[in-house]
């Protein structure tokens, strides 16, 4: 057993099974931020704590931009996770990335709109830094996991997250390209945002399911070509949290992640708004007392 790790895995349904969740229980928790996506499923692999939640809810019934990030990330840190995993599914910027292949995303670029980005706001000003929005260590466990598995891994990546819930246009991609970002997706923000914010180191594994639109071919993004990959990886996904337990240390040492909040928090103790403060209890509560 791994001592002192809880992975949090946030991703699509089927990604865990009774064959690779010992003693699964489906749990529901509330969080102080409104609804989380569905109930969490936890149990272990090998020992070590794992708790799973569906990003997108039961059968896909939320839309990227209708996700309560905040609360699912609340209710992960409720449960005791330590470090976060998230698994989606991308469109390929770059020809070398093909559908069928994983990327271990390292950067982000935000295109979203109109999305709560924070757990903090007036009454309670924080600012935590994000220049590497993922975490090396668990970014690199992860890699050298899913290469366990058999799939095809590139290490390091730029994610750019858009609002969708629509594919981009092709002046879109290609503009997306000549910016440097390597893949396209709709849920890494302000997920990582929100992961850093609770102290949670992030790692992002995305299995690009499409060339999305820029290719001089003419071809764009179709639901069905996707389905149909994200079908295909799927059990390499679950052996990948499978060799991801396997290969933990056995003891967590700690991560700089874990501390994010020291030194962030700038409104002066006696002018933070309670119920903020309150709502907080859990993403916070280490520095907020």
């Amino acid at each position: 057993m791994a001592g002192g790790w809880h992975i949090g895995v946030i991703g699509g349904t089927g990604l865990y099974d009774a064959e690779t969740l010992e003693d699964a229980q489906q749990i529901p928790v509330k969080s102080s931020f409104g609804e989380p996506s569905g109930p969490v499923t936890t149990g272990t692999i090998g020992g070590t704590r794992f708790t799973f939640l569906a990003r997108h809810g039961a059968g896909h019934r939320i839309p990227p931009g209708a996700v309560n990030y905040r609360a699912n990330i609340d209710v992960l840190k409720r449960c005791g996770v330590t470090d976060l995993v998230s698994i989606s599914a991308i469109g390929s910027l770059r020809e070398e990335l093909a559908p069928g292949d994983f990327v271990v995303v390292d950067q982000l670029i935000d295109r979203t709109l109109g999305r709560a980005r924070s757990f903090f706001g007036e009454g309670l000003v924080a600012h935590v830094g994000l220049a590497d929005p993922t975490c090396e260590r668990l970014s690199g466990l992860v890699a050298a996991a899913a290469k366990t598995a058999g799939a095809r891994v590139h290490q390091g990546g730029c994610y750019v997250a858009i609002e969708g819930p629509q594919f981009s246009t092709r002046a879109e991609s290609r503009m997306y390209r000549a910016w440097g970002a390597d893949v396209i997706g709709m849920t890494a923000m302000p997920e990582a945002r929100l992961a850093r914010e609770a102290e949670l180191p992030y790692a992002l594994l995305a299995t690009v399911t499409d060339y999305d639109c820029w290719r001089e071919s003419g071809e764009e993004a179709d639901v069905a070509a996707i389905l149909a990959v994200l079908r295909a990886n799927a059990g390499k996904a679950s052996a990948m949290l499978a060799a991801l337990a396997a290969g933990l240390p056995g003891e967590r040492p700690p991560s700089p992640i874990d501390t994010a909040l020291d030194g962030a928090i700038l409104t002066a103790s006696e002018m933070r708004d309670p119920v903020l403060v309150a709502k907080l209890g859990a993403v916070a509560g280490r520095v907020l007392g």
